[in-house]
């Protein structure tokens, strides 16, 4: 058996909890290259960190960004990576603050309505490039036939260049773009790339 098949068989795949909150936040920063960072910061209450606020908001209950849309895996009960996916049409503009913020305006320009939407995909350093990535695509892309959507989406970095080559072994494939405003919290510049995937 080899390596990366012996660790899929450690690994276990399970829904998150509230209790996962701080860590799902954590993972969701490395994911976004800065924009979750960004927009935690501008929602920040005096004093607050960056990742108070990510874990104070993926602790809410039925709201697009919550525990409750993410899926995790673990290792010997330690959290590796996750997932957050629900379908676009619950995503609500007073939820986001995509719509006013300048910076962050070119992530709602790529939102594609009806779709099931990744909204956040990260595994820490140490366990990537061993076959996570790929199993969190299939569990999105079951749930998403679980609802009776046909069509995935989510955006990527053009400069994530490890990222574009999964989705592109995935068969997604691009259909907009929006160039990146820079911000000194925003790691990356270039476009941001919206792709889907049929299914």
């Amino acid at each position: 058996m080899t390596f990366v098949a012996d660790m899929l068989d450690r690994i276990k795949f399970r829904p998150a909890k509230k209790e996962d909150s701080r860590t799902i936040s954590h993972l969701f920063s490395i994911f976004s290259d800065g924009i979750s960072d960004y927009t935690w910061k501008t929602l920040a209450d005096p004093g607050e960190e960056v990742l108070d606020v990510g874990e104070r908001r993926y602790s809410r209950d039925n709201t697009p960004f919550s525990y409750q849309n993410c899926t995790v895996a673990e290792i010997g009960g330690e959290i590796v990576g996750m997932i957050a996916a629900f379908p676009m049409e619950t995503l609500e503009s007073n939820d986001g603050e995509m719509d006013v913020d300048p910076v962050l305006a070119p992530y709602s320009k790529l939102e594609q309505p009806n779709s099931y939407w990744i909204g956040g995909m990260a595994v820490f350093p140490e366990y990537r490039r061993k076959g996570y990535g790929s199993k969190f695509l299939e569990i999105a892309e079951q749930q998403a036939k679980d609802l009776g959507l046909s069509l995935l989406s989510l955006i990527v970095f053009e400069q994530n260049e490890g990222a574009k080559r999964l989705y592109d072994r995935h068969v997604y494939y691009e259909i907009g773009r929006e160039k990146v405003v820079p911000h000194e919290l925003i790691h990356v510049t270039g476009y941001a790339l919206l792709m889907v995937k049929d299914i």
